[in-house]
């Protein structure tokens, strides 16, 4: 025998289900976002249906995947507890990095939102003074930032995608130009279970 928690946390969910949002993020991802975030999250009901709502142009990747960070351990620590993503108007690049640590099946957008995805960006200047064997400790540290920076961005793009139809071949050379792709057609490709 099924309890109406056990229905709520197997079942497609609909409008009113999403009616009081457990927490509301909107602007900059960065580390006020976060500290809101943990703030209500810790707050948000201790069993059955969470909502975290989220709109936002962008920010911080790291700050992304450390929030996305909770939602994993959270959802292992406590299956009582189904946490879904609800992205609106705007689930732009740290966005979606925090979007893709929610199961595919928790993940729901609004009518006309937008996702956007691309690929980190970086702007650095690298000065090369001192004994050459120091310039090439130099170089190789900032090339080993940056590869270690592209396996981070890749591990986040097939943690977005995976379960869906896109692949890894058909995302990376979209995200280097901005891949902006609406709510209906991000439920085609599987990679959000449902617009609200």
């Amino acid at each position: 025998m099924t309890t109406d928690q056990d229905q709520t946390m197997l079942r497609p969910l609909v409008s009113a289900d999403f009616a009081n949002p457990a927490v509301l993020l909107a602007g900059e991802v960065d580390y006020s976002m976060y500290a809101f975030f943990r703030d209500r999250l810790m707050a948000a009901p201790s069993s059955g249906l969470v909502v975290i709502e989220l709109s936002t142009l962008g920010g911080d990747p790291e700050v992304a995947r450390m929030m996305g960070e909770d939602i994993r351990f959270n959802s292992e620590m406590s299956p009582e507890r189904r946490l879904v993503f609800l992205g609106k108007a705007a689930i732009y690049s740290a966005g979606a990095t925090f979007m893709s640590f929610f199961a595919r099946q928790n993940r729901y957008l609004t009518r006309g939102t937008r996702l956007m995805i691309h690929e980190r960006k970086l702007a650095a200047q690298v000065t090369l003074d001192g004994p050459l064997t120091t310039v090439v400790a130099s170089l190789k540290a900032k090339l080993h930032e940056i590869e270690h920076s592209v396996k981070i961005q890749n591990e986040g793009f097939q943690n977005l995608i995976s379960g869906s139809s896109v692949t890894m071949e058909e995302l990376l050379p979209k995200a280097t130009e901005n891949w902006y792709i609406e709510a209906n057609d991000a439920v085609s490709m599987g990679l959000v279970e449902g617009v609200i």
